[in-house]
């Protein structure tokens, strides 16, 4: 699915360093959720994806998007908030940066979204024709045949 372009508060799109360290630290944070041994019994069990990871310009503070595949969003995100550095330590032995950086999760609003914008689309009240003023409801459309040929003539 499509996103806008994330920018920083100075209005420039991210770098292609931002984009790449971002990424990295995607990977490896969905690895470290999947493998942590959480003491929070929210997160005990819990399947969870890390749809983004936004990076700081300075790539001190990243901002992790996730979204729970089961269960309430809020106290989840509010966990891992809770256990972001003892994430951020294992993101330290995991990827090799200079400064790890601080990590704060939000919840994934996108595909959330995506499903109102495709209910809104599947609805039976906007799938009709729109009647445009001024045409015949006799109207014949000349389009293509679509019907299969039975061979070359």
């Amino acid at each position: 699915m499509a996103r806008r372009k994330p920018k920083d508060r100075n209005g420039k799109p991210p770098t292609q360093r931002q984009l790449r360290v971002g990424e990295e630290i995607r990977h490896a944070l969905s690895e470290i959720i999947v493998r942590a041994e959480f003491r929070d019994p929210e997160l005990v069990g819990r399947v969870i994806t890390v749809t983004e990871v936004r990076i700081s310009p300075d790539l001190r503070n990243a901002t992790g998007f996730v979204l729970p595949l089961e269960g309430k969003a809020e106290p989840m995100v509010d966990a891992l908030n809770g256990a972001s550095a003892y994430l951020r330590g294992r993101l330290g032995k995991v990827v090799k940066l200079r400064n790890v950086p601080a990590i704060h999760f939000v919840h994934d609003e996108s595909f959330d979204e995506a499903m109102r914008i495709d209910r809104i689309m599947h609805n039976p009240d906007f799938a009709r024709p729109v009647k445009v003023e001024g045409e015949d409801d006799d109207r014949v459309d000349d389009e293509i045949d679509i019907t299969p040929d039975s061979g070359p003539s």
